[in-house]
C-alpha cells in the first residue's frame, strides 16, 4: 500500500468520541452508571413487593387493613388500584435508586483502592464490611430526601382509614410532597426524619452485601474462570441479600416508622429510636420489629439477583469501550 494511500485512511472514531469512551470506561466511572442502572432495574422488577413491605411495616397495634398474608395483600392492593397500586411511588423510587445505587457502587470501588495492598488486590472480609458500610452511609446521605418521600407516596394512596377517600383523589406528587414537608414540618430535618436508624441499619447492611456476595461467587466460581455464569452471579446476588437483609431488618422498620411518625392517623409519635423500639416490643413483639419480612425476604432474591447481574453486564459493557479493547 502506498504512502499516499495510508494517509487517506480515517481514524475509526474522531477524537471526541475516543475521549468520552476513555472516560466512560474507566473502572469507578463504569461501576457508578452500572450502579444506575441496576437499581432501577433491581427495584422495578419488586416494586409490588416493596410496597406490600412498607405498608406491612407501617401498621401499628390495631391497624388491620394489611394483617394479611402476601398472596391477599397483593390481591388487596389490586383490586383496590390496579397495575398503579402495584408500582405506586416507583417513579420516585427510581429517581432515587439510580444515584443512590451508583453512589454505593461507585464510592465502595472507591474506597476499595484505599484498602489494597496492591491496585487489584483481594480484600480481606473485614475490610470489604468497612468498604461496603462506608459506600452505604454515602449513599443514603446524597438521597435521603427521596426515600421519606417514596414511603410517603406508598402509603398515601393505600386504603388505611387514617385517609379520606377526599384526600386519596387528591394525592400530591413527588416534588409537592417534598416541598409540603419542608415548609410544614421543620425544614431540612423533616427531609432527613428517620436518618438515624436508617444508617445505623444501611451500614452493616450494604457491608454484609457486599461482602457475603464476593464471598460467595469466590465459591461458585472456578478458580481462574474470570467470566462466570449468569445464574452463578444470580445465585450470589440473591444469598447475600437475604443474609444482609435477615440481619438488619429492625432497622428497616423503625426508617419507615420515622419516616411517618409525623403523620396524623398512623397511632404513633415516638421521641427516639429506644422509645421507638420499646413501644413496638411492648405493644407488638417481638414480631412487630419483623413486620413485613416475609414479602421482603420474597423480593430479596429476585431484587439482588437482578441488581447484580445488571450491574456486572452494564459495568462490563462499558469496560469494553476502552479504546484498548478494540486492539487485535
Amino acid at each position: 500500500m502506498s504512502t499516499s494511500e495510508g494517509n487517506n485512511i480515517k481514524p475509526r472514531y474522531g477524537p471526541k468520541v475516543m475521549q468520552l469512551r476513555e472516560i466512560v470506561a474507566q473502572p469507578v466511572f463504569a461501576a457508578f452508571c452500572a450502579g444506575g442502572v441496576a437499581g432501577a432495574v433491581s427495584r422495578t422488577v419488586v416494586s409490588p413487593l416493596e410496597r406490600l413491605k412498607i405498608l406491612f411495616q407501617i401498621q401499628s397495634v390495631g391497624r388491620e387493613e394489611y394483617k394479611l398474608s402476601v398472596g391477599k395483600g397483593l390481591m388487596k392492593m389490586w383490586k383496590d388500584e390496579g397495575w398503579r397500586g402495584f408500582m405506586r411511588g416507583n417513579g420516585t423510587n427510581c429517581i432515587r435508586i439510580v444515584p443512590y445505587s451508583a453512589v454505593q457502587f461507585g464510592s465502595y470501588n472507591f474506597y476499595k483502592k484505599f484498602f489494597e495492598a496492591s491496585p487489584g488486590q483481594d480484600l480481606s472480609s473485614l475490610r470489604r464490611l468497612i468498604c461496603g458500610g462506608a459506600a452505604g452511609i454515602t449513599s443514603v446521605c446524597f438521597t435521603y430526601p427521596l426515600d421519606i418521600v417514596r414511603t410517603r407516596l406508598s402509603i398515601q394512596s393505600a386504603s388505611f382509614a387514617a385517609f379520606s377517600t377526599t384526600q386519596r383523589a387528591k394525592l400530591p406528587g413527588m416534588w409537592r410532597t417534598l416541598v409540603t414537608m419542608y415548609k410544614t414540618e421543620g425544614g431540612i430535618p423533616a427531609l432527613y426524619r428517620g436518618i438515624i436508624p436508617t444508617v445505623a441499619g444501611v451500614a452493616p447492611y450494604v457491608g454484609l452485601n457486599f461482602m457475603t456476595y464476593e464471598i460467595v461467587r469466590s465459591y461458585l466460581t472456578p478458580e481462574g474462570d474470570k467470566n462466570p455464569s449468569a445464574l452463578r452471579k444470580l445465585a450470589a446476588g440473591a444469598i447475600s441479600g437475604a443474609v444482609a437483609q435477615t440481619c438488619t431488618y429492625p432497622f428497616d422498620v423503625l426508617r419507615r416508622r420515622f419516616q411517618i411518625n409525623t403523620m396524623s392517623g398512623m397511632g404513633y409519635q415516638y421521641k427516639s429510636i429506644f422509645d421507638a423500639v420499646r413501644i413496638i416490643v411492648a405493644q407488638e413483639g417481638i414480631r412487630g420489629m419483623y413486620k413485613g419480612i416475609v414479602p421482603n425476604l420474597l423480593k430479596v432474591a429476585p431484587s439482588m439477583a437482578s441488581s447484580w447481574l445488571s450491574f456486572e453486564m452494564t459495568r462490563d459493557f462499558l469496560l469494553t469501550l476502552r479504546l484498548d479493547a478494540d486492539d487485535p
